[in-house]
């Protein structure tokens, strides 16, 4: 098992490609439909919904910032992260019920370079619809979206252990973690074609008095 914050991987800068940035602005992307959901843009009526869905522990225990927001105002902060004009820096989206409009999850890539060096992708959803298919649903089709972004040339510096062995040339990847209980989450990425190519220990912060095992994973692009 390796211990990531206690180590300073080899990182190699390599030639792949990227989605150009910046990103399509919020306000020329078109909503997707699935069979039970819509993928549109996130916008600033959304706050009272996304402030439901961080204030649920079962949610945020999964997500970095191990708690719930303390107030409205910690949500609006988060959500102008995805608002203009930083939407050009992110490709994260709303993920509503088709059947009644209603906001019950955020997914998306978040932040281009991640401490992997590759672009990361994220997903809360609420937890009265876990374990019904919403996540995998999500996800596939936002990989979809993700793989149509018109691409370029790149450059970058990445952490040599998401590189697979052997020559040729290097694919585009988008990663992404798990806490190594959370089988649920880990079953989603896998049946979405993720592979997990790294385990480590760091404080949980939860309770920073223990540790707990986390999982990346990685999804190579292809057309």
């Amino acid at each position: 098992m390796a211990s990531l914050p206690n180590s300073k991987p080899d990182r190699v800068l390599v030639k792949t490609t990227l989605p150009i940035r910046p990103t399509p602005l919020n306000s020329s992307r078109q909503p997707v439909t699935t069979g039970r959901l819509i993928i549109r843009s996130i916008v600033p009526e959304d706050l009272e919904s996304l402030h439901v869905l961080r204030t649920q522990p079962e949610v945020m225990a999964n997500n970095p910032q191990g708690r719930i927001d303390k107030d409205l105002e910690e949500t609006q902060r988060r959500l102008d992260l995805f608002l203009p004009p930083k939407d050009e820096e992110t490709f994260n989206f709303a993920i509503c019920l088709k059947e009644t409009g209603e906001m019950i999850g955020t997914g998306g890539c978040y932040r281009f370079t991640s401490m992997f060096g590759w672009p990361i992708i994220g997903y809360m959803i609420r937890k009265e619809f876990w374990n019904q298919g919403i996540v995998t649903e999500f996800l596939q089709s936002w990989l979809d979206m993700w793989r149509n972004l018109p691409r370029e040339d790149a450059e970058i510096e990445v952490d040599v252990r998401t590189l697979r062995d052997g020559d040729g040339p290097v694919l585009e990847q988008i990663v992404t973690w798990a806490v190594a209980d959370n089988i649920g989450s880990q079953r989603v990425l896998e049946k979405s074609g993720f592979e997990n190519f790294l385990t480590w220990t760091e404080p949980d912060l939860r309770n920073t008095e223990i540790n707990v095992d986390l999982k990346a994973f990685r999804y190579f692009l292809t057309k």
